[in-house]
């Protein structure tokens, strides 16, 4: 059965706060929570104890595709498909593929890099429960708030609700579904 409740969020003041809180979310073993800003926060990253992001394999494994494809594509072109002997050359001159493969490389790495993002964030996200709250429309200009999801396995929301409280936020809130 699906739980009621999507978790709870604690709204604070400032930045430093919103870090020590999450710091302390993490050393009290809490792991699925996200934490939301008006600007980007390096240490909350860390504080939130994520992993490292996989994008850079992808964007790794997208650059060596779209290199041997530009590259083989151009070899099955000049050497198998429509074999012109032009002025003794070989029919397979990679040095005039060079071009070629690299505008590959670039075009199919960054393609994977934007298809990587938007898939490893979970975008396109039409409707997410937090959107619901009054409150949360601050999150883009003022405003710093931490949501503890009930999915987490240590999440019980008394226990949970007590703990947020203990970090002194402005406020606690329950986020249905």
């Amino acid at each position: 059965m699906a739980p009621r409740t999507y978790g709870l969020m604690a709204e604070f003041e400032d930045a430093t706060a919103l870090v020590a809180a999450t710091e302390r979310a993490h050393e009290a073993g809490y792991k699925r929570m996200d934490a939301y800003s008006p600007f980007p926060i390096e240490e909350l990253h860390h504080a939130m104890g994520s992993p490292h992001s996989r994008l850079p394999l992808i964007v790794l494994i997208g650059g060596i595709v779209g290199c041997l494809g530009g590259f083989f594509l151009q070899y099955w072109a000049s050497a198998m498909a429509y074999p012109i002997n032009v002025g003794g050359r070989p029919l397979n001159s990679w040095p005039s593929f060079i071009p070629v493969t690299f505008e590959c490389t670039i075009l199919v790495a960054s393609l994977s890099a934007v298809l990587g993002m938007l898939a490893l964030n979970g975008l396109p996200m039409p409707y997410h429960p937090v959107f619901n709250l009054k409150r949360f429309d601050q999150a883009s200009r003022d405003k710093f708030f931490l949501v503890i999801q009930s999915r987490d396995p240590k999440f019980e929301i008394d226990r949970t609700w007590e703990f947020l409280e203990t970090l002194a936020p402005r406020e606690v809130t329950d986020v249905p579904w």
